[in-house]
């Protein structure tokens, strides 16, 4: 604090509903100290605060969320307080503080179905572009951006002039008309019939050679879209090539292999953004740590013609496959090494590292109404974000911002969670019947009964979701009071500094954050990450 004394603020399983409280400092001489940390495990915090973890490197630029479709309707199901309620939660100074945010450009599967902003086919000059943008108008997305924008300039005004709030935009797919058939397509088509899925190893109709018809429309594609966002007062802090490239997924998607994302961006996006907009960043790979290593290698070398055009590397913090665990093994030490690479490769020291996506699946907590699971996943998420920014992280993005009850609407049913659902049935002011799920959401309840619909406001209370929040149709789940310890706090332009957490004094088999005695990795109800990533 301004006085430099030191406050202390928890958020406990234990007391589920005194979120951020604040609690007493006390002093215990040397013996006991000792005698607590051999049968508790209290941990031994040694912290550097003159020394920079990354002095070369940028600061944190923040943390953040999604607005995707839907986010949007989601916001826009609940009444005008249940909004602006919201927007603070999220974005004000008495909430998780969020300057950071990304959105989707064309459909995602977090969308009502798959749309394009432009979908006449062979319009390679792209005519028919809507510069209005009109489905993210119509969705509530644009609106939701500008709400954000305005909470973050008057809840944070001394950050707005150098950091402000910055949002990327990621493409999922494609037009259809500008994709190569898929396995689902018949013989013989021109092109893609869906947006959803890809062929392999790059989607587009005629690759991504300099002489490119379709590679060079898309490319054109993403300036269309930013000049049309920035003309609703909506200006990108940059855009990624593509939303996990690897991965031919069921829902919208667009593949490309390392070397296929290196030559878009050499023949066509590079080219193209540094001509019609030059300061909006170009990250690259937004994918899985797995990988990210290798493809940074290659594209990052100084003799690749895409490096010149790169400003930043996306990454999820998925590992690969569909389990949304903990991706420490593999992850973690992944980003320290891409650290490494960045000042062995000489990379511009201005070169971004940013967390672009980052969610639990299926469903939600309130859903499945264990309260265990709710509070192991709010564990993760700031696990991760500690160990990414350890690593030299910059910045990290949750997925969507706000989803409903089951984690939807999904055009796929690959429903998720998120730290703030909306559940306008459960708002005082709603009619008698008003119905558990919108005309939005399609997905019925894939996983069962919605448990948290069960419970009465009292007892969400007392878990820990605020009943004068209920109130209002919305339920704040425990991940969004745990991220809060690290998003109120670190604020844009903050610089890791050097720690270092110890085992116990006088008994190396305790460790701090597993039950006395436990060996296995992660322990504790947070049994879900993967071996490898574990602070002890």
């Amino acid at each position: 604090s301004g006085s430099g004394e030191i406050q202390m603020i928890q958020t406990s399983f234990a007391e589920p509903s005194k979120q951020w409280s604040e609690v007493a400092c006390v002093h215990v001489n040397r013996r006991n100290l000792q005698e607590q940390q051999q049968e508790y495990g209290t941990a031994q915090i040694y912290i550097d605060l003159d020394k920079v973890a990354f002095p070369n490197r940028p600061p944190i630029l923040g943390f953040g969320g999604a607005f995707t479709e839907a986010a949007a309707l989601n916001l826009n199901s609940l009444s005008k307080p249940g909004q602006d309620a919201v927007i603070e939660l999220l974005f004000g100074n008495t909430g998780l503080g969020y300057t950071l945010g990304r959105t989707h450009i064309n459909s995602c599967d977090f969308s009502v179905e798959s749309y394009s902003h432009d979908d006449t086919d062979g319009d390679f000059t792209l005519e028919d572009f809507d510069t209005e943008v009109t489905h993210d108008l119509k969705s509530g997305m644009v609106d939701m951006m500008l709400l954000a924008q305005q909470s973050v300039m008057e809840s944070f005004p001394r950050e707005v002039d150098e950091y402000g709030m910055r949002i990327i935009a990621s493409p999922w797919s494609p037009p259809s008309w500008m994709k190569a058939p898929t396995w689902d397509d018949v013989e013989g088509a021109e092109h893609a019939a869906l947006m959803t899925g890809s062929a392999l190893p790059v989607c587009l109709r005629d690759g991504v050679g300099v002489d490119s018809e379709y590679a060079a429309s898309w490319a054109l594609f993403f300036d269309k879209f930013i000049t049309s966002y920035a003309n609703h007062g909506v200006q990108f802090y940059g855009v990624t090539v593509q939303n996990e490239p690897e991965f031919p997924a069921p829902w919208d998607a667009c593949a490309y292999d390392v070397s296929h994302e290196g030559d878009f961006i050499a023949n066509h996006l590079g080219p193209q953004l540094e001509k019609s907009h030059p300061d909006v960043k170009l990250l690259f790979f937004d994918h899985n740590k797995d990988h990210m290593v290798k493809w940074a290698n290659e594209l990052l070398a100084k003799d690749h013609p895409a490096s010149k055009y790169i400003d930043g590397t996306a990454v999820h913090w998925y590992a690969g496959g569909m389990d949304r665990l903990l991706d420490g093994a593999q992850g973690n030490p992944n980003m320290h090494r891409l650290v490494s690479e960045l000042d062995v490769m000489d990379v511009r020291k201005d070169h971004v590292l940013l967390g672009s996506e980052a969610c639990h699946c299926p469903t939600t907590g309130y859903a499945g109404g264990d309260l265990s699971i709710a509070w192991a996943r709010a564990m993760r998420n700031v696990h991760t974000i500690l160990a990414d920014l350890a690593a030299g992280s910059n910045g990290f993005i949750e997925w969507n911002l706000i989803l409903d009850s089951i984690g939807g609407p999904n055009h796929l049913g690959n429903l998720c969670d998120s730290p703030v659902l909306a559940v306008p049935h459960r708002a005082l002011d709603a009619e008698k019947d008003f119905p558990t799920q919108l005309d939005f959401e399609h997905a019925g309840h894939p996983f069962g009964e919605v448990h948290g619909d069960n419970k009465t406001r009292e007892e969400l209370n007392a878990e820990g979701s605020p009943a004068k929040y209920l109130d209002l149709g919305i339920v704040v789940q425990p991940m969004f009071y745990y991220v809060g310890h690290i998003t109120r706090f670190v604020r844009p332009g903050s610089r890791a500094v050097h720690g270092l957490v110890g085992a116990s004094a006088g008994n190396a088999e305790v460790r701090t954050f597993r039950p006395k005695g436990q060996r296995v990795a992660g322990g504790g109800i947070n049994d879900l990450a993967r071996n490898g990533i574990e602070v002890t």
